[in-house]
């Protein structure tokens, strides 16, 4: 199993950017799949999640309105929209796979990606 994040990289303040995360060696249609990031110095946060059909998506509060998950089941991808950004949003971003309990607790995710870099120039 795999999971490639890709769409990193560097933006001015108020730019957008769109990350992906493609899996292979299995289909994760049927789990819910989650962003984190892991800033400098900071432990890993929770981003966002989206349940396995798609139809619920939880962010963490002071992203809200900014980013968007959404995912691609016939693709196997998810993808996290980001709009707005500030310099506080540079960060290692890592996709992951989600199998059960609180859906913002690193812990309950079973597959990682290998993150994406994420720097936000002011």
């Amino acid at each position: 199993v795999q999971l490639q994040a890709s769409g990193g990289g560097l933006v001015q303040a108020g730019g957008s950017l769109r990350l992906s995360c493609a899996a292979s060696g299995r289909t994760f249609s049927n789990y819910g799949r989650g962003w984190f990031r892991q800033a400098p110095g900071k432990e890993r946060e929770f981003v966002a999640a989206i349940m396995r059909s798609g139809g619920n998506a939880y962010y963490t509060d002071s992203l809200k309105g900014r980013f968007t998950i959404s995912r691609d089941n016939a693709k196997n991808t998810v993808y996290l929209q980001m709009n707005s950004l500030k310099p506080e949003d540079t960060a290692v971003y890592y996709c992951a796979v989600w199998d059960r309990g609180s859906y913002y607790d690193p812990n309950q995710y079973t597959y990682w990606g290998q993150g994406t870099l994420v720097t936000v120039s002011s």
